[in-house]
């Protein structure tokens, strides 16, 4: 299981949205959605 799935699991069983998940963490949706896809290199 890579961090991506951890993101995703934990923000659907929090019934977060991947917008209300980045507001919480004050960053973009794009953001959030790069982390569960892999593509962040940072």
């Amino acid at each position: 299981m890579n961090i991506g799935s951890v993101i995703m699991n934990k923000r659907k069983a929090l019934g977060y949205t991947q917008q209300a998940l980045a507001d919480q963490l004050h960053v973009s949706f794009q953001a959030v959605s790069k982390w569960e896809n892999g593509v962040s290199h940072n």
